[in-house]
């Protein structure tokens, strides 16, 4: 360490070494480093690989058309604090998203200002509080939530200090309305509001959506709708026309952001025009909001803005015909999937009609009770067929939930389905005892090549079984980086992911 920084008090210098992973200390050329981040996309399953079928998370195609003018210096470079007057381009491209957001969802205001879905939570149940501030109605402080409910909702009511209350769901995984109007009624003179995920995360339209709305406005509630299934929406129904008041946008989903790893996101609101004078504003940049709004939810006055490029590229190229389209399909695929693997799987929640919406919900409690073999062993093995698991035990346990969006083929489904029934013949082959309880393809997928190429095979299954279980993997053959590991073992203890002190020394040397 150089010592010889007068400007600096000597007990602020480091004094131990940093950045000594070799992986800060291999790759000295642009070349060497292309290679390492190449050996780093083959590790992974992405959607250029195979479809991604993670049930609400809605993993469609982002194409690149959509994503090039992320690249441009004109969105890229400004500062969020930048003078309005010198970003036209940018107030011309909130304008328009706004405009066409409106139309889509048939209400009045929208504020671009929230920086992922669960902000957009956050962002739209406060505006509902600031409603009743301004109404002197401050005890309204119960929160209703469905069971089935989007996964965020209950964490956004209590970080605006509301009182979350759980109302069941029956049987076609519906709103359970007697159960609903019970805790309305009896939570009256405090209630606040409803959230609601339409169409629900069982996968299924809430098919009293409009006497749902009507009866917690009748006792002074207001209704907030999740809007992370809106893929299942857009151009067929707007929400501001059935009965909610406010509700969060997916741009990371429906509208085509690329997410996963954290990000990023957007989740603007939009909200009736009662709501609109609380949307959020901002301090430095005055006419982002209304001047009554609740105040920032965000560092910046439009969010993560450089990304907003994406959404407005994909509904300038799609028009209302096109994503009206898209929901169609991503609803048809979706039943297509559940009609294909009944037979495999019980498919847990249909609407009264026999059909899911966007997505749909496969149940494996029985699989577990009679074999052994849970969501997560389907999961594993889903890697050797080079497939992503659908979203597991979530939000039902013991289940798998697949969204197939309207990005995917025929053909892609189609080998999608048929190998998710090729593990269910696997299953049964355990269950009548062709294959072993313990030593299944199953309980250890997912297989490495060098476990696949070693000189020792002891498994009570060919290698064949393992590497090919279907014949298009002779010709696209996704090879998974690791075996499996414990998940609940990590979960519950730290240890060190550095290099062991053998490969330190390897690398001095």
């Amino acid at each position: 360490m150089n010592k010889n920084l007068s400007n600096l008090p000597e007990n602020l210098l480091r004094t131990s070494n940093y950045l000594d992973h070799p992986v800060f200390n291999n790759y000295h050329s642009e070349t060497e480093m292309l290679r390492y981040l190449k050996k780093l996309e083959d590790s992974d399953i992405a959607l250029n690989k195979s479809m991604i079928a993670l049930g609400s998370c809605t993993m469609k195609l982002n194409a690149v058309s959509e994503m090039i003018p992320v690249t441009w210096k004109e969105f890229s470079q400004p500062h969020p604090f930048s003078p309005v007057e010198q970003m036209d381009g940018y107030r011309e491209l909130f304008t328009d998203l706004k405009n066409w957001l409106r139309s889509i969802t048939g209400f009045s205001g929208v504020s671009l200002q929230p920086n992922a879905g669960a902000q957009g939570e956050f962002a739209g149940l406060m505006v509902i509080r600031k409603f009743h501030e301004k109404n002197k109605e401050t005890n309204r402080k119960v929160c209703l939530i469905p069971s089935s409910a989007h996964g965020t909702n209950p964490a956004s009511a209590q970080m605006v200090g509301m009182k979350v209350v759980v109302v069941k769901c029956d049987q076609h995984g519906n709103v359970d309305y007697d159960d609903l109007k019970k805790k309305a009624e009896e939570h009256s003179d405090n209630l606040a509001a409803l959230m609601v995920t339409y169409p629900s995360t069982h996968g299924v339209f809430e098919e009293k959506i409009t006497d749902i709305c009507n009866l917690i406005h009748n006792l002074g509630g207001q209704v907030y709708m999740d809007g992370a299934n809106l893929n299942a929406l857009v151009g067929i129904a707007k929400p501001g026309n059935f009965g909610p008041d406010v509700c969060h946008i997916n741009l990371h989903k429906t509208f085509c952001i690329p997410h996963g790893g954290g990000g990023p996101g957007m989740g603007p609101i939009a909200c009736k025009k009662h709501l609109e004078v609380f949307l959020p504003k901002h301090s430095v940049i005055k006419d982002c909001g209304p001047a009554t709004g609740m105040g920032a939810v965000s560092a910046a006055p439009w969010g993560s803005s450089s990304i907003l490029s994406i959404s407005w590229m994909y509904i300038k190229m799609m028009g209302s015909e096109g994503l009206k389209k898209a929901s169609q399909v991503a609803i048809l695929n979706a039943n297509y999937i559940a009609y294909k693997l009944k037979d495999s799987f019980p498919i847990l929640y249909k609407g009264k009609t026999g059909n899911v919406a966007h997505e749909c919900i496969i149940d494996i409690r029985k699989i577990k009770s009679d074999t052994g073999i849970t969501e997560e062993d389907i999961a594993k093995r889903l890697i050797d067929f080079g497939y992503h698991a659908p979203t597991m035990s979530w939000p039902v346990a013991g289940t798998m939930m697949i969204e197939p969006t309207e990005s995917e083929s025929l053909r892609e489904i189609d080998r999608f389905c048929s190998t998710l029934q090729k593990i269910k013949q696997e299953i049964d082959k355990i269950q009548t005892g062709k294959y072993d309880k313990i030593d299944n393809p199953l309980k250890n997928a997912p297989h490495t090549h060098v476990e696949l190429t070693s000189n020792k095979w002891d498994h009570k299954y060919e290698r064949e079984e393992a590497a090919y279980p279907s014949e298009f993997l002779k010709t696209n053959k996704y090879w998974p980086p690791v075996g499996r590991v414990d998940n609940v073992y990590g979960d519950k203890n730290l240890f060190c992911a550095c290099p062991s002190m053998d490969e330190y020394e390897d690398t001095v040397s």
